[in-house]
């Protein structure tokens, strides 16, 4: 069984749902971190899923700041993804890092 860590990023997420990462077919991820990372002038909201399951939703996020979601870790199965969302348009950094298994 093969084991790789990766880095998922999707730059400027705003108010329509962005998939950051989709677990490839064949394999199971461990997500470890979900950092989302305000890059607004203003405060914003942001939430995250695992398919239609909330992780966080609607966190406030300072203008500059940023949150870490995850506070232990995730299993994700074949096709399964990763979304965020924001208050705002262009206003969120996401980045999804993950140990997949294959």
């Amino acid at each position: 069984m093969a084991q790789v860590f990766k880095n998922y990023t999707s730059a400027s997420v705003g108010t329509s749902p962005t998939t950051v990462y989709t677990v490839p077919g064949a394999t199971t991820s461990i997500v470890i971190g979900l950092n989302l990372a305000n890059r607004s002038a203003s405060t914003v909201t942001a939430s995250a899923q695992l398919g239609s399951t909330y992780i966080v939703k609607d966190a406030p996020i300072p203008s500059g700041g940023a949150l870490s979601v995850l506070e232990g870790k995730i299993i994700a199965e074949a096709s399964d993804t990763i979304i965020v969302t924001s208050s705002a348009a262009s206003s969120l950094d996401a980045i999804v890092s993950v140990l997949e298994q294959t």
